[in-house]
């Protein structure tokens, strides 16, 4: 069952760089960014990691942890992390299952061929393990104020 605004967010574990095993149970009283992005190393999701990358101080000011989430590999997160110096961990999701949970897979078209992709989207998650927010096919510029916006705000509540 997809996530829904305003619900509890199911219990999911998933393996992180750092050899980290994130959980939502163990982020309990802590609010949660996951940005869902479609590859390491590409233009827009650089662009996008660097953005909450710039931001990191102000997430962890408004209580805030973030984690990005693709389809890729922990080798490949760890060499995307390195180079691009995030301060966060990358999930690995390699199986799908954050992808199903959140309901980001879509079909795509890419110069006339269609196939099955992550949509760009990102979900704010409060201290108790609710969502609380959603934003899905994103366009990058502007996206991280956007998100940090409602975390500060969400924080003050």
């Amino acid at each position: 069952m997809a996530v829904a605004l305003d619900q509890p967010v199911a219990h999911f574990q998933a393996q992180a760089t750092g050899g980290q095993t994130v959980s939502l149970a163990d982020l309990k009283g802590r609010q949660v960014v996951l940005y869902f992005y479609p590859k390491d190393s590409t233009p827009g999701c650089t662009t996008e990691g660097q953005g909450f990358r710039d931001q990191h101080e102000a997430f962890a000011a408004a209580n805030t942890v973030v984690f990005g989430v693709s389809r890729d590999g922990l080798k490949s997160h760890e060499n995307f992390k390195a180079k691009q110096g995030f301060p966060f961990e990358l999930i690995s999701d390699k199986d799908e299952a954050l992808c199903q949970l959140f309901d980001v897979i879509k079909l795509k078209k890419l110069y006339g061929k269609e196939y099955m992709g992550v949509d760009r989207s990102t979900f704010l998650v409060d201290k108790d393990g609710v969502l609380r927010q959603e934003w899905r096919g994103v366009k990058v510029p502007g996206h991280v104020d956007a998100v940090l916006a409602a975390a500060q705000a969400l924080n003050k509540a």
